[in-house]
């Protein structure tokens, strides 16, 4: 790509696998700032080293640990994650393209997610887990390049979990929320989501987003 086709939120493949861009910097040698989608590790790179893609219907992908299939005729029902595809967010909503975010209400095929944002029916489509028949894989550009065991670790929630104390959020961890000008602390986890103490659930991934959540206190490092 060239750097002035590169967009935050788009959806683009480096080194084979599904990545998103989280922020385009071009006052750096390395403007593109990623994060790899199955694991949400963190990347440096140029435009030119990487390819978009643009997600669609039965596109199917790995999203923090576990398998996804795009599905825009599926309706969405609460607790379901959705790929925000083509944004129109109105003045109190806070969202941009390819966000996902939780449902926590539906209302005639909109939905209101946990985040508070109001989401129309045209703009999304439902993230169903796993994998559809027909569906197209996207979590790698040649999947035949990817050893067998590679994907099935790719596909570890428990993995994942094990693994990466660095990105790991704890309770007790206080975060400022951006966009509800808010400082607060974790009060409670699932597998895969946090809890703040004024009520907003979010996805660890979400953690990462540097434009959502800034960190200012973690528990791990004064104990």
């Amino acid at each position: 790509m060239k750097l002035y086709q590169a967009r935050k939120g788009q959806f683009v493949f480096y080194k084979n696998e599904l990545h998103k861009v989280y922020a385009v910097k071009p006052m750096f040698k390395n403007s593109i700032h990623l994060y790899r989608l199955k694991d949400m590790q963190q990347i440096l790179t140029k435009a030119s080293e990487i390819e978009l893609h643009r997600p669609a219907h039965q596109d199917t992908f790995i999203f923090y640990g576990k398998r996804y299939t795009l599905d825009q005729s599926r309706r969405p029902e609460v607790g379901d994650y959705i790929l925000i595809t083509k944004p129109a967010p109105e003045f109190l909503d806070h969202y941009s393209l390819n966000e996902i975010e939780k449902v926590q209400r539906v209302e005639n095929g909109n939905v209101v997610t946990t985040k508070d944002n109001g989401v129309k029916h045209h703009e999304y489509v439902v993230m169903v887990p796993g994998r559809q028949e027909g569906s197209r894989e996207i979590a790698y550009y040649d999947k035949s390049l990817v050893p067998e065991e590679q994907q099935i670790q790719d596909e570890s929630i428990s993995y994942l979990t094990d693994s990466d104390n660095d990105m790991k959020p704890m309770v007790g961890d206080i975060y400022i929320d951006i966009d509800a000008h808010v400082k607060a602390m974790i009060v409670a986890m699932t597998q895969d989501e946090v809890i703040f103490g004024h009520g907003k659930q979010v996805h660890i991934a979400e953690l990462l987003n540097e434009d959502a959540f800034e960190l200012v206190y973690r528990v791990e490092e004064n104990i």
